[in-house]
């Protein structure tokens, strides 16, 4: 992440806004993202949908045939579903190329050297790589991404932090003698090992300026949809963690499908329901404060089309723009205390015991459960060291003081 609160700099002039919809699958992010999107596309802002789920859902939900690239759905209105071979071959070639030959050259047949090109992390980079082109061509207004389930959207939000380093330590010295080497390996053997690792600059490139954008609180807003049930609310509660560790910003919670009371008649079989849906909308106000809930009702039916999307949409933002930053709130701040610095950024849902904090050299790692980030710290901190960190109110203090050592 950057390291840095308030940072409302850009890569791209007139960033269009972006909204990146995530939850646990099932909850229905697809239905708010696209309902979403009909919204903002009727109110004259022209909007792109793009969908990262592996398992698209978002031709069904708009009731439109849809494919790799963006289409034109209605006035207004593009929509996308991300393929990964596709997107191999637009934004990854020299790199397939490359693990082709490497496999063919190993033995492997063609049908099976094709799936194993497909390396962990490419699907959620390729979702990056179209977000770049869109925010770099400056086409939308608005950009809607229906995001793959919780894991698989932390995954893609932190691949860029994650091939930067991969990139540095892969490849730590000159890029001159990879290039050189990679040429001699390209002409004894074929396999394209120079070409490739020019496309990885390329592709590294573009992922830091997209992070740039998504870690930009007035350009990209997070908003996690969730249900009134336990198991759902938990999973809510894991991503807001997640995505406060990783420094990016959830401007709301939607509650989808919630059952309108006055519509159950009394003795009914939703009675039980209605009392436990009541608490889980109390404990998700509770919970999430004072970031704003919206509801959104269940309608009695299967929700695709235009015309159940507007109802959806209407019932989200009723008279609010979609594409409002709802909820406004660093990340980070760096407090100054006598010859100390202290570093905040909220935790929530965690207890002290959970987090593990430490320094390595210019890096500050933040270890909750099993999720890892890696902070690059100020440059000034290099003569400082971590004394403490604690848990307050659901924020991490971490403390450094001069290092003697350092300064001598």
């Amino acid at each position: 992440m950057l390291f840095s609160s308030g940072d409302d700099t850009s890569p791209f002039d007139d960033t269009p806004r972006v909204l990146l919809f995530t939850g646990k699958g099932g909850t229905g992010k697809t239905t708010c993202a696209a309902a979403t999107a009909l919204r903002a596309a009727r109110q004259g802002q022209k909007t792109l949908v793009l969908s990262s789920d592996p398992a698209h859902s978002l031709a069904d939900a708009l009731d439109q045939e849809l494919g790799p690239e963006a289409r034109e759905v209605a006035d207004n209105l593009f929509a996308q579903e991300v393929d990964l071979y596709y997107s191999m071959k637009k934004h990854w070639g020299n790199m397939r190329e490359l693990m082709l030959t490497v496999f063919r050259w190993q033995g492997v047949d063609q049908i099976a050297a094709e799936e194993l090109a497909a390396l962990p992390g490419m699907n959620e980079g390729s979702v990056l790589l179209w977000l770049e082109e869109a925010l770099r061509e400056k086409d939308y207004d608005l950009i809607v991404v229906d995001s793959a389930p919780t894991g698989e959207t932390l995954t893609l939000l932190t691949l860029p932090q994650v091939t930067q380093w991969w990139l540095a330590k892969a490849f730590p010295f000159q890029k001159t003698a990879v290039k050189s080497l990679g040429f001699g390996v390209r002409k004894t053997t074929g396999i394209p090992l120079d070409k490739g690792y020019e496309e990885l600059e390329v592709i590294f490139e573009k992922l830091e300026r997209v992070q740039k954008v998504l870690v930009t609180p007035s350009t990209t807003s997070i908003r996690l949809v969730t249900n009134p049930e336990k198991m759902v609310i938990e999973e809510a509660r894991r991503a807001y963690t997640y995505l406060q560790l990783y420094g990016y910003g959830v401007d709301s919670v939607i509650v989808n499908r919630v059952l309108p009371a006055d519509k159950v008649p009394d003795n009914s079989f939703f009675e039980g329901y209605l009392t436990s849906q009541e608490e889980y909308l109390e404990e998700i106000e509770q919970s999430f404060r004072p970031l704003p809930i919206l509801t959104v009702p269940h309608l009695g039916e299967e929700v695709f089309g235009p015309g159940r999307l507007a109802r959806i949409g209407g019932a989200l933002y009723t008279d609010r723009s979609p594409m409002a930053v709802l909820h406004e709130g660093g990340t980070l701040e760096v407090e100054a205390e006598g010859d100390a610095y202290v570093l905040v950024f909220p935790l929530p849902f965690v207890e002290e015991e959970e987090v593990d904090v430490r320094q390595l050299g210019d890096q500050l790692v933040v270890q909750v459960g099993n999720q890892r980030s890696n902070h690059i710290l100020p440059n000034f901190l290099r003569y400082y060291a971590l004394t403490a960190a604690s848990l307050e109110d659901d924020r991490l203090r971490v403390r450094f003081e001069p290092d003697a050592q350092q300064q001598e």
